[in-house]
This record gives structure tokens, sequence and C-alpha cells, in this order.
């Protein structure tokens, strides 16, 4: 049986950042990736996405990202920095190797992949919290006679091209998908939204919204609503006209009952107020080619975009290993053992930026692996993540 000291299965950016923080401590890691090359699962969002932290926080540890790729790094320039990341960073990433399951295997660990199986004794599972796409069981979904698909699988507006589209879901991709849409040509192209959601600019006054969160986190708890709300009355005009009133609560509390991030605005305010994109409310059903929506009224779009989100889709991995919470996701992460030998890294959504905190929680994670492996008893390490 195949066996190293650290096996990081997935390279992703919580994986890349462990993996090259343990290198630098003085092992010597293998990553195994799912896709066909480090931060793959990027690779299958839409043509237009461009991250909306700004660069110099963006960056993994100790690599800035190149000045050349922008302020807005976008899609396909940070894979290329992925790639120069790992190369730079000597890392031995295997791609086109999945982890199916994970096992005890006496005080080790087994990662069992299409390949077989290899062992390690201490495995970090960096798989991220968007790594399944969520479709929810509509009554009459399947009957539906139109096109459904769900954001993950959308690219850019060409194929919508003359077509009515109803976009679901009010996060970050449905109001980009449904601002691309509109802007590509599409007929007539609706955004349907459950709950009024939080909306900030990407950046206000040249200050990235990202910087703004992270001073948002230094204020007293109970000040941080208001705040926000003052905020977005300066900054975001009031969409209650067209269908898309403020929310009631303030970021904090939105962010606390959900764990979903606001919407940077990247042009859908625009698009709305200039009626590009039409709200309307949450979906309830469907029936044959109709759409029916909470408010009562019928759509018959051609096609429907489900841009409604993502989970971890961790239970075939370590669902049977009872570490994960009623949300799917780990009960202990980024620097605390889920179980001896067992760390997850990268599983807790945030306001301060994927990438920034995702290296913060890779520092933690690796410095107490580090220590794991360096005490007396010995520790033999995989990381796991994509």
């Amino acid at each position: 049986m195949e066996t190293h000291e650290i096996v990081i299965v997935g390279a992703g950016s919580a994986g890349l950042a462990t993996a090259a923080l343990l290198r630098r401590a003085g092992f010597e890691p293998l990553l195994l990736e799912a896709g066909p090359e480090p931060g793959a699962a990027w690779r299958s969002r839409y043509d237009r996405l461009r991250l909306h932290t700004p660069r110099l926080l963006s960056g993994l540890p100790g690599r800035r990202i190149p000045r050349r790729y922008g302020r807005w790094v976008s899609r396909d320039d940070l894979i290329a920095y992925f790639r120069e990341y790992a190369q730079a960073e000597r890392l031995d990433v295997r791609t086109g190797v999945r982890v199916e399951r994970i096992d005890p295997d006496g005080e080790a660990w087994l990662l069992h992949t299409a390949d077989g199986a290899l062992r390690a004794e201490t495995a970090i599972v960096a798989t991220g919290y968007n790594a399944a796409p969520r479709i929810p069981d509509w009554p009459g979904r399947d009957g539906f006679t139109g096109e459904l698909v769900h954001s993950s699988s959308y690219r850019n507006a060409e194929p919508y091209r003359g077509r009515d589209v109803l976009v679901v879901g009010g996060g970050n991709s449905g109001a980009e998908i449904a601002t691309d849409v509109a802007e590509g040509g599409a007929s007539r192209t609706r955004l349907s939204v459950r709950t009024p959601p939080q909306i900030v600019r990407r950046a206000t006054a040249g200050i990235p919204a990202q910087v703004i969160g992270m001073a948002l986190r230094t204020l007293p708890a109970d000040w941080v609503d208001p705040v926000s709300k003052a905020i977005r009355r300066l900054a975001i005009p009031d969409l209650a006209p067209y269908g898309l009133p403020r929310p009631e609560l303030g970021l904090r509390s939105a962010f606390l009952a959900t764990g979903t991030v606001p919407i940077l605005d990247v042009g859908i305010v625009e698009a709305i107020r200039r009626r590009l994109v039409e709200v309307v409310a949450a979906v309830e059903a469907f029936d044959g080619d109709e759409v029916l929506l909470a408010d009562g009224s019928r759509l018959a779009p051609d096609a429907v975009i489900a841009a409604t989100g993502f989970h971890a889709g961790l239970e075939p991995l370590v669902g049977h290993l009872g570490v994960l919470g009623p949300r799917g996701l780990p009960l202990r992460t980024d620097g605390e053992p889920a179980l001896p030998g067992l760390w997850f890294v990268g599983f807790v959504p945030t306001l301060g930026g994927q990438l920034r905190e995702g290296s913060i929680a890779a520092r933690k994670v690796a410095e107490a692996v580090a220590a794991a492996m360096r005490a007396p008893a010995g520790a033999y390490t995989a990381v796991v993540g994509t």
C-alpha cells in the first residue's frame, strides 16, 4: 500500500496554503487533486467571475498575486496564480485523484480512491464548503418542460440570448448571472428572491468591502448592525419600488442566521434600476412549463438557472465518522482535530474573504499538525483537501 508522510488530497486554496506552510516547516506533503489542475473547482465557475476581494488581500501565504492580474482578479488569472504558487512552492500535486472515503486504520487513516487506498496517520480535510451543488426539491421539478440547470453549469450568456430566463437565488452568483444574462441579450431576465439580501458595494469611496468588513469585526457586536444599515442607506439606493426592499436584519444578524455573505454589487443594482432584471417572488413549485411563485403568480420561462448555492458534500467522505454538524460542516475545525489525527481546514464561512481567512486557518492547522508530528509519540500525516 502506498504511504506518504503527508498527503494533501485536493489542491484548492486551503489545501495549497496548508501544504506550503507544512513544507516550510520541513515536511514533504503530497497533494491529491480530484480535478486536472490546482484550484480546479474555480474552473467550473462562470466566465464573468472575478474575486470580490482585492488582489493584495487574496494571496496565499508567502506569495502575493502578481500585479499584472489587476485589482479584482479574474477566474482564469486566479487559477493561473494557483498553478504558479504550486510550482514556486515546489508542491507535489497529483491531479485526477479523488478521495472517496476516509476510514480509521488503527492509529492511522485509510484514504480510499478509485485507484486504491493510501495510508496516513493524520488526515486534514480541506474540501471547502462549496463542493457540491444544491438544487431544492421543488414540487414538480422533474416534470418541468423547460430547461433547468444549476448555476455551476452556467458559463456565459450566449446560450440564453433571445430567451426568457428566470434566475433563482438572491446571492452573489444569482445577482451576477442575472446581470450577465440580461446584458448578454436575453429577451427577459427575472431574479427570484425569497428574502431581501444584504447588498454592499464592492468598493465604497475606493475602500474595498472586505476592508470595511474587517473593520466592522473590530466594533462591539451590537454596533455592527446599525453601522452596516447606515452604510447601505448611503451607498445603495432604495430598491423597494423595484421589488427588493431593504432587509430588516443588519449585516451581522443576517450572517449569523444564514451563514451567507452579502451581495457585492458589480452591476445588479443598476440592472434592477434600469429594469433589465426584474425581481420576482420566491419559487414554490413547477407545473409543466410553468413556475409557481410564492405570491401566487405563474411564469413560463424558457430556462431556469438555480443559483441556489452549494454544500460541503462531506457525507460520503466522513459522514460515517460522527464529525459533522447539522449543516453538514465539521464540528471542529481550523486548528482543533475532529478526531485524533483527523483535521479540517477552511470550512468556516466568513465576511473577511474566503482566500484570506482560509490562509489564516491553514496557518493554524499547519502549526498544530507540525507540532503533533514532532511530539514524542510521533505522528504520520495526510492532508486531504480539494
